[in-house]
């Protein structure tokens, strides 16, 4: 081989050898504004951190690689806000509210001009009109607000008239400049209104949070064994799990006082489970220190202390999930109740209110539900009865992987509203 014919096989061997390199390195870039007040304990916020870890994992395998910035108009850190930094998110802390109109506006501006976004993802409902509005001219091609929560939280909230007038402008303001308006569920859509001819330009449907099921998999016999042994518990004690906020604004409802989890009234319902079956226990996972205490101290009336447990905040709900043998969920009103597809996809069977949802409902046979009109008594009835009721937990497991709620898919579908 002649020198020229050396130097140009040489030549063609580094080119090739650094083409897929530089097809990794020219990979297009995504860039999403996400927009949350503060990243708590919440539904949409854990939903946010599992899409930050699915990008993170597969961004060989993706078509892009996604770079999500985090906008938070409470101005405050939250519970996941190392996490996100973690998996390569940028955190801006910009307060909004009457008091700051303008400093929010030029720091939205700023943030909006210097990101090169593709998209902005607003997940607070009416209020991201306005968000839109103090970001016009300035905005991305895709503006997604996104609603999680049920109207039930904005009726409480608009009982002054600024806060009427926020909303009321706000969805005034979301028919024309948002893209999209997406639901946790198309029921919390029609529920808000989103369904009005005045958004028949905006594309309107639901975007499922989405979770990892592997996360939920697991023995589930052994995790039960560790769960009592973390309680004392024999190990033949049948466990009720109640998930949710112990707090929240109250309302009249079928002559009874009930709050959003409504964890009144499951406490109502595994006093009655325990009168007809000793062997039943509780666990409460859920954030609220000044309702803890009055539960508490209503609990010890009863004299079931160390039989109805109350964990405040916890991490690890999937395990709590695994060792437990009934979902109680009696909430007053859920955007979908993703908890309930939590629980489905431990293969965890599920006590819910009538105003769930039914788009919740991976796997029909393990979820029942009932009104929260029926007195107590008969939801421990049901309660009972659904305990002693096995399932292949494998196979709800797998049913989830396959549904719009695993993490795989619901990351699918984000990407094509990012892209379009």
């Amino acid at each position: 081989m002649t020198p020229t014919a050396v130097r140009d096989y040489g030549e063609a061997r580094v080119q090739a050898l650094a083409a897929p390199v530089n097809a990794q390195v020219s990979k297009p870039e995504l860039r999403v504004l996400q927009v949350f007040s503060v990243l708590g304990m919440g539904g949409a916020e854990t939903w946010l951190i599992s899409l930050l870890r699915y990008f993170a994992e597969h961004e060989s395998a993706l078509p892009v690689k996604v770079k999500t910035d985090i906008l938070l108009t409470s101005g405050e850190p939250g519970l996941f806000d190392a996490e996100a930094k973690a998996l390569g998110a940028r955190l801006f802390y910009v307060p909004f509210g009457r008091r700051y109109p303008l400093s929010f506006a030029r720091e939205f501006r700023k943030i909006l001009r210097s990101g090169n976004y593709a998209a902005i993802h607003d997940h607070q409902d009416y209020i991201a009109g306005l968000h839109f509005l103090l970001g016009a001219g300035d905005l991305p091609k895709i503006r997604i607000a996104h609603v999680h929560n049920p109207l039930y939280h904005r009726i409480n909230d608009a009982n002054r008239s600024s806060r009427r007038f926020g909303q009321t402008t706000g969805k005034r303001l979301l028919s024309k400049l948002a893209t999209h308006v997406m639901g946790t569920s198309k029921q919390i859509l029609d529920e808000y209104g989103f369904n009005d001819p005045a958004f028949r330009r905006v594309t309107t449907d639901a975007a499922h949070c989405g979770i990892d099921p592997l996360r939920f998999s697991g023995d589930r016999r052994r995790a039960h064994q560790d769960v009592c042994e973390e309680f004392g518990w024999d190990d033949a004690s049948r466990v009720i799990l109640f998930v949710g906020r112990l707090d929240g604004a109250e309302i009249e409802f079928e002559g009874r006082r009930m709050s959003h989890k409504n964890p009144q009234f499951a406490l109502e319902v595994a006093r009655l489970c325990l009168e007809q079956d000793p062997s039943v226990r509780m666990i409460l996972a859920g954030d609220g220190q000044s309702k803890r205490s009055l539960f508490e101290g209503q609990v010890a009336q009863w004299g079931l202390e160390g039989k109805i447990c109350f964990l405040g905040t916890r991490r690890d709900i999937e395990r709590l999930m695994l060792g437990s043998d009934l979902l109680l969920f009696p909430s007053l009103a859920e955007g979908l109740g993703m908890v309930v597809v939590e629980a489905q996809a431990a293969g965890l069977p599920v006590l819910a209110s009538d105003t769930t949802p039914r788009e919740a409902v991976v796997i029909p046979e393990m979820v029942d539900f009932a009104s929260l009109s029926a007195e107590p008594a008969a939801w421990a009835s049901a309660a009972l009865e659904r305990l002693g009721q096995a399932c292949d937990a494998a196979a709800c497991n797998d049913a989830v992987s396959r549904s719009a709620f695993s993490i795989e898919n619901s990351a699918k579908k984000l990407l094509s509203l990012y892209s379009a």
